[in-house]
């Protein structure tokens, strides 16, 4: 009986799968950690993409602002900043001339606890560290307007800072095409408002806004232009593999750093399938990705682009943040009747509402496949008002899905999102 091991939570879930049907796993190509990620760290910053070296760029006068991803990503910062504020220190800046801004975009503010896992105690206590509030209207100032013809504001420190750095880590993401690089700035610290045109019906609906596109993309490249009218100095981006090990690191001017970060991204996260699955099995990542139902539609998303119509989706995710209880996502889907329901009421005519997206994305998903979901966080119940099929044991629904079609064919995902699946027809190549 074939073993496969997914990505869950902290240490991951082991799953036994029956010997009598075709299982394909499908993984990124395995790219090794840096042998010495603090020297690397520290060479992309003094040769980097595009730009002068960082050090040239400030001057022991300068004020300088830091974003730096939430909790809901796997972001390295207690390993990535450290050297980056060395580098900072090496250049006169002083700790006082320092702000670091957490990117929350409308996400929940951190705990103590949870800034000290991230960042370390030795930079919690060293350095000032503002939590972004998207609805704080003192902490936003205008910049430019968007695609809707709306003003947008981006946070005051930020902008008010001489130099403007942008940290994150580049991944595959479900509707901008590739994390990182402009993402930081929206919607990392922008304001409510322009989170919710950027993610809106209309946009999220578009065909181009999904994994692996950038250019053509209407999300990413909203997202591109109101990062790039921030002038934003540096932007210091890694990539990293399963282990959580960096594997590559991005600095210098944005978009071009960005871009060779993509590039490298692409080249191992995306893998050619011939043809769809009947059931495709997919984790969230593991920690801190599968902290909630809400991020758990990545995995969902990742798992669709294989699944032939009608097919099932399985996924897990620890889910110990729940659905979660804070946004507006539980209550878009505790209202809703169904799947069909959640989406007509998303794609009504000036519906606007915060964490729509997630839920639009799941009911899309939903009009094509099953979603059964084995989270520890959530109780059947939870679940099932979240209008997919509670899971407690993935081998006895696989079992079950067996015993509806002998035949099925498997796909699994051990690593979910970090993988994007792609239906290529076998003799055709895969472009970018």
């Amino acid at each position: 009986m074939p073993t496969v091991h997914l990505a869950y939570g902290k240490h991951g879930l082991r799953v036994n799968l029956p010997d009598n049907v075709p299982v394909t796993v499908i993984e990124p190509r395995y790219v090794p950690g840096l042998p010495d990620e603090t020297a690397a760290l520290r060479e992309a910053l003094r040769s980097p993409i595009g730009s002068p070296p960082l050090a040239d760029l400030v001057r022991p006068t300068d004020t300088v602002a830091i974003v730096f991803s939430d909790i809901t990503r796997p972001m390295p910062n207690d390993r990535v900043l450290p050297v980056l504020l060395e580098e900072l220190a090496r250049a006169g800046v002083s700790d006082d001339h320092i702000v670091l801004i957490n990117a929350l975009a409308t996400h929940r503010p951190q705990t103590e606890p949870e800034l000290r896992r991230m960042l370390g105690d030795a930079l919690v206590d060293r350095y000032r560290i503002l939590q972004h509030n998207a609805w704080d209207d003192g902490m936003l100032v205008p910049v430019t307007t968007n695609r809707a013809g709306r003003t947008v504001r981006v946070n005051r420190a930020y902008l008010e800072a001489s130099v403007r750095i942008l940290t994150g880590f580049i991944e595959p993401h479900f509707f901008a095409g590739f994390s990182g690089g402009p993402k930081a700035v929206l919607p990392g610290i922008a304001d409510a408002e322009a989170i919710l045109d950027n993610h809106g019906p209309p946009m999220i609906a578009h065909p181009q806004a999904t994994w692996a596109v950038t250019e053509g993309n209407p999300i990413w490249e909203e997202m591109r232009d109101i990062a790039r009218a921030t002038s934003p100095t540096f932007i210091l981006n890694v990539a990293l593999n399963r282990e959580r090990r960096i594997t590559g690191v991005f600095a210098g001017e944005m978009e071009a750093a960005h871009r060779a970060g993509v590039a490298f991204v692409r080249e191992h996260a995306v893998q050619p399938v011939p043809e769809p699955f009947d059931i495709v099995i997919t984790s969230n990542s593991g920690y801190p990705l599968d902290l909630n139902l809400y991020q758990a539609v990545k995995g969902m998303s990742a798992a669709a682009q294989i699944v032939r119509p009608g097919g099932d989706i399985l996924v897990v995710a620890e889910c110990w943040d729940g659905i979660p209880d804070h946004g507006e996502y539980k209550r878009l889907l505790w209202e809703a009747a169904s799947p069909e329901d959640l989406l007509a009421r998303i794609l009504t005519p000036g519906f606007r509402c915060q964490d729509s997206w997630e839920a639009q994305i799941q009911a899309q998903i939903q009009r094509k496949a099953r979603v059964h979901v084995y989270a520890d966080g959530l109780t059947d119940e939870e679940l099932r008002r979240a209008h997919v099929f509670p899971c407690r044991s993935v081998e006895e629904t696989v079992d079950r899905l067996l015993r509806e079609n002998p035949d099925a064919r498997i796909a699994v995902l051990p690593d979910g999102p970090q993988t994007v699946p792609v239906l290529i027809p076998e003799g055709e190549s895969l472009g970018n």
